[in-house]
């Protein structure tokens, strides 16, 4: 995976929509969101089971988006899927809109759970598979965690339970853009061997690069990985993928302000970028 998928016509389109939002609403976190756009885009187009006119459907899959500071991401697809309006994308972290700087399941349509203090996300959702196997219910457990949150000792003792009640319907993904907000895992917190944490703990494991549509489409097609395990996909990502100057910048990680210069830069790298080597 030394290479990067090129973006193509959709990627483009929806980094564009992450970038308006950024300019009207001065503030988010930009790399946490343009690393899981294509992951957010797979398992909502091909993936997910849902119905967003019946928010209560008993088995629709249940997406818990535990590294919620990445949300921009979120927003726009939740929009294109039409569970609200895209012109509220243009309120986002203002004064009564329903999208905050973090996803609030009691806000807005779509969420299934506030997140945003991280290692949250993973024991929710193995509560969510277990209660799924109680009542005999068939729907499937997709948890998107970031490779900083990892760092959170929740994390693994919520994979420890799911290892040992072999949860089949769950499914993590991690979003391994190998940055924090501050640094990269390797100097802040090095996760290597990743994969093999994950299988030591009764995880059947797959890699993909997080940013190749085909690659995410055929393994996440294919949960589970196998038959009485749950199930872990790392994605090899990008913070900032799509903009030159924000790729694998950690000044990139949260703005609280973003000038009219910035923007325009920002535009014009987009419409630059090609898949380019790491």
């Amino acid at each position: 995976m030394s290479k990067l998928s090129p973006l193509d016509a959709k990627a483009r389109d929806q980094r564009r929509k992450i970038l308006h939002i950024m300019e009207k609403s001065q503030r988010g976190h930009f790399g946490a969101a343009l690393s899981v756009m294509e992951i957010l885009r797979v398992l909502y187009d091909k993936i997910l089971r849902y119905n967003p006119s019946q928010l209560g459907w008993v088995d629709r899959d249940r997406f818990i988006f535990s590294k919620g500071h990445g949300c921009l991401a979120l927003y726009v697809v939740l929009a294109e899927k039409g569970f609200f309006p895209e012109e509220e994308l243009d309120r986002v972290s203002r004064f009564g809109s329903m999208l905050g700087g973090h996803p609030e399941s009691r806000k807005t349509p779509g969420v299934e759970a506030s997140t945003g203090s991280l290692g949250h996300g993973l024991p929710i959702g193995v509560g969510m598979a277990l209660a799924a196997r109680m009542d005999a219910r068939t729907y499937r457990v997709f948890v998107l965690i970031g490779d900083g949150e990892s760092n959170e000792g929740s994390v693994w003792e919520a994979a420890l339970c799911a290892g040992k009640h072999g949860l089949e319907n769950l499914v993590v993904i991690v979003d391994y853009n190998h940055m924090q907000s501050y640094g990269t895992t390797s100097e802040v917190q090095d996760l290597e061997p990743l994969a093999d944490k994950w299988r030591s703990f009764n995880f059947a494991v797959k890699e993909v690069d997080g940013h190749n549509i085909a690659q995410l489409e055929e393994a996440l097609s294919h949960v589970p990985f196998s038959p009485g395990r749950p199930s872990v996909l790392i994605c090899h990502t990008v913070k900032g993928r799509g903009f030159r100057s924000a790729e694998g910048s950690p000044d990139w990680h949260h703005k609280a302000k973003i000038s009219t210069e910035e923007v325009e830069r920002l535009r014009q790298e987009l419409e630059q970028t090609e898949g380019s080597a790491r």
